[in-house]
């Protein structure tokens, strides 16, 4: 059988030197209250750096698919997690980068941080965005399984990386994930935590819920599923995965059963399009 790959931890390789030695505490003091946007890019000597503030009320929408699983699922473990913004969004990001990080997941890395926002390195290169797992996958929808599934495999790579090293992630969402210029996966967007308020083998199993959920369509439009539902066995089979999280996942697959009487197309809209690929990929 195909093996999982971990991503490398993430480290301070994209941030050559800056002679002389840039101080972050102070160009985060210079720029933080002064910037135009809540989230806002700077280039210095080269290399791109990102500063994030506290800003108005996270809007709802950011929490649209987990109203929408939950209420359609019935599942209570999939109803957002909701972080009201402010400075409780800020503190919470800080927390998760720097427990991410000391537990070798790649994440940005947290260069310096104030109550009121905090600066970040960028995951790539100067001059280059770097761009969602999601994205990836669906660009390589025409190429088939071959194109789809070794990227998917590596978003299960990194939930399994994360998931070893114990603890889960906020939104594990397609979108959440980012190709970084040598190939490996790194994490972004840790607003919320779910882990303050519910169970860890409850975390972990939304997160391969929202893994899922955000992919499978993809896999169904390149007729992979079928190899993806392969791959989902090996990965759920795994000796680590503990047996609360296989209670919640059962559980939670039984009130989904429903779900297969939904056409497998955009008949009645694309989430349910969505709904069903995700029922047919975990039928496993």
């Amino acid at each position: 059988m195909a093996s999982f790959r971990c991503p490398a931890p993430f480290s301070l390789f994209a941030l050559p030197p800056i002679d002389p030695p840039m101080d972050f505490d102070a160009f985060l003091e210079e720029h933080l209250h002064t910037q135009s946007k809540n989230i806002q890019r700077y280039e210095v000597d080269g290399q791109w750096f990102w500063i994030k503030r506290t800003g108005p009320l996270i809007p709802a929408w950011r929490y649209r698919i987990l109203r929408v699983l939950r209420a359609l699922l019935n599942e209570p473990v999939l109803g957002p997690v909701v972080n009201h913004g402010g400075r409780e969004a800020i503190a919470t990001e800080v927390r998760r980068l720097k427990d991410l990080a000391a537990r070798g997941i790649r994440v940005p890395a947290l260069l310096a941080s104030q109550d009121d926002g905090f600066i970040m390195s960028h995951l790539g290169v100067a001059g280059h965005d770097v761009p969602s797992l999601g994205n990836k996958i669906r660009a390589m929808v025409p190429e088939g399984a071959p194109g789809v599934m070794p990227l998917w495999r590596q978003g299960l790579a990194m939930i399994d990386q994360v998931h070893r090293s114990g603890t889960a992630l906020s939104q594990a969402f397609a979108r959440n994930m980012v190709v970084c210029p040598d190939g490996e996966l790194a994490c972004v967007d840790f607003e919320d935590d779910p882990l303050a308020v519910l169970p860890l083998a409850v975390c972990q199993v939304r997160d391969a819920l929202c893994y899922a959920h955000s992919t499978a369509i993809y896999l169904s439009h390149a007729g992979a599923q079928a190899e993806a539902r392969a791959a989902w066995r090996q990965w759920l089979a795994q000796p680590e995965r503990s047996p609360e999280f296989h209670t919640v996942l059962a559980n939670t697959l039984a009130r989904m059963r429903w779900l297969r009487f939904l056409p497998a197309n955009r008949k009645l809209g694309r989430d349910t399009e969505r709904l069903r690929a995700m029922w047919d990929l975990m039928q496993a």
